[in-house]
C-alpha cells in the first residue's frame, strides 16, 4: 500500500492527507458552532425561570423596578435569547440563633433587606445542558442573573418551565 516515496495508493501523501483532514475538521467545527451545533434535534423551547436572589437593599430595589418587564439577559458581554419579566418582592428574615440556658434566642440581622425573586424567560436549543449564555439553568443551581442594567450574583433557581415553541 505504501511505496517508497511515502505516498498510499500511489497518489497522496501522508502529509498532504494529514493537512486535508484537519482542515475539513476545522471547517467542519466552525460550521458547527455558527450553525448552532448545540442543539439537539435543532428545536427551541421556551424556558421559563425563577431566580431567588437573598438580602437585596430597598434601594437597588427600587431602582430596577425601572428596567422591568423586559431587560434582555446579558454573558460574556453579548445579548442572550432572554428577558426579566417579573419579579416579586419579600421582607429578608435573615436571624442569628443564640443557645441559652433556658432555650434559643433568635436575634434578627439587618431587618431592611429583600428578597426577591424574578421571573425570566428564554429560548434555549439543548435542553440537556439547557444552557443560556456561559450559565445552565437547573432547579437548585446558583445563578448569576446579569442584564444591561443589573446585575446579582449568588441568585438560586428555584423553578424552571420548559415549553415547545412553535
Amino acid at each position: 500500500m505504501k511505496e517508497k516515496q511515502g505516498k498510499l495508493f500511489g497518489k497522496i501523501n501522508i502529509v498532504d492527507l494529514i493537512v486535508i483532514v484537519v482542515i475539513i475538521v476545522v471547517i467542519i467545527a466552525v460550521a458547527f458552532k455558527l450553525l448552532g451545533g448545540n442543539a439537539v434535534g435543532g428545536a427551541k423551547t421556551k424556558l421559563t425561570y425563577t431566580v431567588l436572589v437573598e438580602g437585596v437593599t430597598p434601594a437597588a430595589y427600587d431602582s430596577l423596578l425601572a428596567y422591568i418587564p423586559g431587560d434582555s439577559l446579558m454573558a460574556s458581554g453579548e445579548i442572550l435569547p432572554a428577558t426579566v419579566t417579573n419579579v416579586e418582592v419579600s421582607p429578608h428574615s435573615a436571624t442569628a440563633t443564640l443557645s441559652t440556658t433556658t432555650g434559643f434566642l433568635q436575634i434578627p440581622i439587618q431587618e431592611d433587606l429583600l428578597d426577591l425573586t424574578f421571573t425570566v424567560e428564554a429560548e434555549v436549543t439543548n435542553t440537556v445542558t439547557n444552557e443560556l449564555g456561559t450559565q445552565e439553568v437547573r432547579i437548585g443551581k446558583t445563578h448569576i442573573l446579569k442584564t444591561q442594567h443589573f446585575e446579582f450574583s449568588g441568585g438560586t433557581i428555584q423553578s424552571c418551565l420548559w415549553e415547545p415553541m412553535s
